[in-house]
């Protein structure tokens, strides 16, 4: 089977498990764009709640930001070939701006699936801007993302918090100092 055929029973595995996998509680299928608007929103906010609670700094560092993209619930699958998918939205000063999509393919020792929610934070507004005016942006290639380090008490460290674009990454276990999201692409959902 072809590498790109492998990636998509991945991705449609994804849809399948997703249900089990998720860090925050999904809402039901929506069927409409306002609905879907409305249940990406709910779970945003939910997810947003959830890493204040595992890192209290995170607060401080959002309200800093000029704008923070939240993917909810990005869920990874596949055996040896993988995939994820997730839905999340670009909020700027308490609101929401854009609604997005995010994947990424990854190749190695891989087997099952898991679930985590993503927070890409633009600390300055050149780095806010050159997402927004992007026909799709991925971390690594168009922006250097740092995965912010936590200590038991959560405090991103000096040298990571003056990047210009930042972020968290909290699975069903907690907060993840170590993962790297380098290779995730964005692409703005026309919802």
């Amino acid at each position: 089977m072809s590498p790109t055929r492998v990636l998509a029973a991945s991705i449609v595995s994804l849809s399948l498990i997703a249900a089990g996998c998720t860090t925050t509680n999904p809402q039901s299928n929506p069927t409409s764009a306002p609905e879907t608007r409305t249940s990406i929103d709910a779970n945003v906010d939910a997810a947003l709640q959830k890493l204040y609670a595992q890192a209290p700094d995170a607060q401080t560092m959002v309200r800093k930001a000029r704008g923070v993209l939240v993917f909810p619930s990005v869920v990874s699958a596949g055996f040896v070939v993988g995939g994820s998918y997730g839905k999340g939205a670009l909020r700027v000063g308490g609101r929401t701006q854009g609604y997005y999509s995010t994947t990424a393919a990854s190749v190695g020792l891989l087997a099952g699936a898991d679930s985590k929610a993503v927070y890409i934070l633009f600390m300055t507004d050149a780095a806010l801007e050159k997402f927004r005016n992007s026909e799709g942006w991925t971390a690594g290639a168009d922006a250097s993302v740092s995965v912010l380090k936590a200590g038991a008490a959560a405090n991103a460290d000096t040298q990571t918090v003056q990047q210009a674009v930042v972020g968290y990454v909290l699975t069903n276990a907690g907060l993840m100092a170590n993962l790297a999201i380098d290779g995730t692409k964005v692409t703005r959902l026309m919802i």
